[in-house]
């Protein structure tokens, strides 16, 4: 039996409703609060989701480099993963070194993996 679940995954970042508004277009989920300092991407406003903070002297991630490390990531399941790249950097990320990572507008890595043969198409089609 689970001692607990999930709430939100809380991303520090300089600016909360940039990163909302980011990764809420790349996941296809809404924002469903927002303040000044935290905002929040979940399918609705009773789901997990993910959670921005503001961090005004985050130092973002040097990505490959072991300077400042990553801390953490997501990995994106995707049905086209250069169609998805092209995408992601239309919204403000931008493409760093290795097979489809990226950074989004704070820094952070996150990778592009094609969608696994258990998952169903993320387009929603079969």
């Amino acid at each position: 039996m689970p001692l607990g679940r999930l709430h939100h995954l809380i991303v520090d970042c300089p600016d909360p409703m940039t990163e909302a508004r980011f990764w809420s277009a790349v996941l296809g989920d809404p924002v469903t609060y927002a303040d000044d300092d935290f905002a929040v991407v979940s399918a609705s406003t009773a789901a997990s989701g993910l959670a921005f903070q503001r961090a005004p002297e985050l130092t973002p991630p040097t990505w490959p480099e072991p300077e400042v490390p990553q801390q953490m990531h997501l990995d994106v399941m995707v049905d086209d993963q250069d169609a998805a790249g092209a995408a992601v950097l239309a919204l403000g990320a931008r493409r760093l070194q290795g097979d489809h990572v990226y950074a989004d507008p704070a820094g952070h890595p996150f990778c592009l993996i094609r969608r696994p043969t258990w998952a169903s198409p993320v387009g929603g089609s079969a």
